[in-house]
C-alpha cells in the first residue's frame, strides 16, 4: 500500500479525470505542430519523415502533461497507427480523452488530428479541398480540421484545424500556394459564419506565416461582420509571442495562431492565451504550443 503522503501527493498533481472536471470552470484548448510524429511505417530517405525519437516522443508527452488541455488539435501526426500511439502514451500519463480525429487528405505523412475529453457531436472535415492555379488544379494539402464538441449540455464548441503549406520550395511558389489555401480556408469559415452567426469557432493551428502577411487578413477577414475572427495574440510569461525556431535561418517567428470568432470571443477568459515556454520545449518540437481557457456560457434551450 502506498504511503498516504504519496496518495495525497499523487491526488494534487494528477490531471483530472473527464468526469471529474467542471467545464462551467474553464475548459483549455491547445494547439501543437508535433513535428513529425511519424513511425518506422512511414520511414523513407527523406530526413523529415524518419522515425519521431523516443527521446522526442517522451518531451513531447511531458509539454502536454504540463499545459493539460482539455482538448488538444495537433499538426503532423504521423499514420493511424502512430495516432493510435499517440493516445495510448497521453492516457498512460494520466491523460485520458474520450473522442478524437484524424484527417486523413492528400498528404501522405503529415495529418491533422485533435482528441478531446468532450464528446464530439458533429465530424463535418474537409480532405478535399481544391482551387486552381495557373490552370491546373491544386489540393488543400492537409485538409481542414473541423468537429463541433458537447462541452456542456447547453454549450457546444466549433474547432476548426488547420496547417497550411510550409515555406519549403515548391514548383508553384510556397507564398502563392498558402495564400491559396488561405482563401480556402475563409470559405470554409464564411459557410459556417454566415450560416451561424452566434457559432462558438475557434480557428487555430501552423499557419506557416507571420502577421504582416496576406494570408493573415485573408482569415481574420472584415472587422465587425459576422465572419471576422480575432487573433488571440498569445504570449509566454515573458511576453513572447515566437511560436517556431528554425535553426536553418536561426530566426524565431509566430506562425502558430488561435482565431476566435465574434461568438466565442466575448467567452475567452481575459489573458489567458499563452505559449508554452520551457527549458526543454526544444527537446519535442521545433514549435511551441499555443492555449487557451474558455468560460463556456450555456445558451438556453
Amino acid at each position: 500500500m502506498k504511503p498516504l503522503h504519496a496518495l495525497l501527493l499523487f491526488a494534487i498533481t494528477a490531471p483530472l479525470l473527464a468526469d471529474e472536471r467542471d467545464a462551467r470552470k474553464g475548459i483549455v484548448f491547445c494547439s501543437y505542430n508535433i513535428r513529425n510524429y511519424v513511425g518506422s511505417d512511414q520511414a523513407s530517405t527523406e530526413s523529415r519523415t524518419k522515425p519521431k525519437p523516443e527521446k522526442e516522443i517522451e518531451a513531447l508527452v511531458k509539454v502536454i502533461r504540463e499545459i493539460d488541455p482539455d482538448i488538444i488539435g495537433v499538426c503532423e501526426m504521423g499514420s493511424p497507427a502512430m495516432f493510435e500511439d499517440f493516445k495510448a502514451r497521453l492516457e498512460k500519463a494520466g491523460l485520458g480523452y474520450k473522442d478524437s480525429e484524424y484527417v486523413q487528405a492528400d498528404d501522405a505523412d503529415r495529418h491533422l488530428a485533435l482528441v478531446s475529453r468532450f464528446p464530439i457531436v458533429r465530424r463535418d472535415s474537409v480532405t478535399k479541398a481544391r482551387f486552381t492555379l495557373n490552370g491546373t488544379l491544386q489540393p488543400v494539402r492537409r485538409g481542414f480540421l473541423d468537429v463541433t464538441v458537447q462541452v456542456l449540455p447547453g454549450y457546444q464548441l466549433r474547432c476548426v484545424g488547420v496547417h497550411l503549406k510550409s515555406k519549403l520550395p515548391a514548383p508553384e511558389g510556397e507564398a502563392l500556394l498558402r495564400r491559396h489555401e488561405a482563401a480556402k480556408l475563409r470559405e470554409h469559415l464564411d459557410a459556417i459564419l454566415v450560416a451561424t452567426p452566434a457559432t462558438n469557432l475557434l480557428c487555430y493551428g501552423d499557419f506557416n506565416d507571420t502577421r504582416n502577411q496576406p494570408i493573415f487578413s485573408e482569415i481574420t477577414g472584415v472587422r465587425g461582420t459576422p465572419g471576422n475572427m480575432t487573433d488571440l495574440r498569445p504570449s509566454d510569461l515573458h511576453g513572447d509571442r515566437w511560436t517556431h525556431y528554425w535553426p536553418e535561418a536561426d530566426t524565431y517567428t509566430r506562425i502558430d495562431y488561435l482565431f476566435a470568432s465574434p461568438g466565442l470571443t466575448p467567452e475567452v477568459r481575459r489573458d489567458s492565451a499563452k505559449v508554452y515556454r520551457s527549458d526543454f520545449w526544444a527537446a519535442a518540437s521545433d514549435h511551441r504550443p499555443v492555449y487557451v481557457t474558455i468560460d463556456p456560457v450555456e445558451r438556453r434551450r
